[in-house]
């Protein structure tokens, strides 16, 4: 009797089993899920590029693109915290700003769009005020020379525009004392400033005319700089002769 027992719970496991079994059902590996679409990538405002400037998602992008402009692009078209701006083809600019500071298109920083506050050198292009090689410090950015606020004491051409420049880097100002130019019509960017009190002062500038006979009366000299200045005269009080 005890080995008949032994055999019916046996049988009795082996059956459950089976039912549990039968209840199963086994599949092989499926179809594979269809792989995910890329996004097309645009020159776009919101869009993101690398530090190289490629288009890439945003949720990998150093940069943003701000605007889309005209190329070259106005002043007007691009916002005024544009750090760079790009070019895209087929006639278009990208105004782009980092995610992270500095910002280049910060006043003085030496990039983006060149605005009030920036630093240009004599080519007209825009360099760092922290840095070095640069002539004057823009006051305005204006279609001629004439448009150029009363605080202007020189300009330079930067392409079709012109930057109007105040009191900073080589610029003359009022009280500033020049070395004897070679001739007397020259570029204003051509004088050599000079000490006041060294042997190489030849003249102190008084002020700053549109003709000679607006100079003041204790100016003895002036010089007349390049066509299309602002202000083109400069009168001088001589110290040495």
């Amino acid at each position: 009797m005890a080995t008949d027992l032994r055999l019916a719970v046996a049988v009795s496991a082996v059956s459950v089993a089976l039912i549990a079994l039968a209840g199963a059902v086994f599949t092989g590996p499926g179809p594979e899920a269809p792989a995910a679409s890329r996004p097309t990538l645009r020159w776009t405002p919101g869009a993101c590029v690398t530090e190289r400037y490629a288009l890439i998602a945003c949720n990998g992008g150093d940069i943003e693109v701000l605007a889309i402009a005209h190329d070259p692009p106005l002043p007007a078209d691009c916002p005024d915290d544009t750090d760079d701006v790009l070019r895209i083809g087929l006639g278009r600019t990208a105004c782009v700003r980092s995610f992270l500071a500095p910002h280049a298109g910060a006043p003085g920083g030496g990039g983006g769009v060149l605005r009030s506050g920036d630093c240009v050198a004599l080519d007209g292009r825009e360099r760092p005020c922290a840095g070095s090689g640069w002539y004057g410090r823009s006051v305005a950015i204006a279609s001629s020379a004439h448009e150029c606020p009363a605080t202007t004491l020189d300009t330079l051409e930067s392409g079709a525009d012109v930057v109007c420049l105040g009191p900073g880097g080589q610029v003359l100002a009022e009280g500033a004392c020049v070395a004897r130019p070679a001739a007397d019509v020259v570029a204003r960017s051509a004088v050599t400033r000079a000490a006041c009190g060294s042997s190489a002062a030849w003249a102190r500038v008084v002020s700053f005319e549109t003709t000679p006979s607006a100079c003041p009366a204790d100016a003895q000299r002036y010089l007349r700089a390049a066509p299309g200045t602002y202000r083109p005269v400069t009168c001088l009080h001589l110290l040495s002769k």
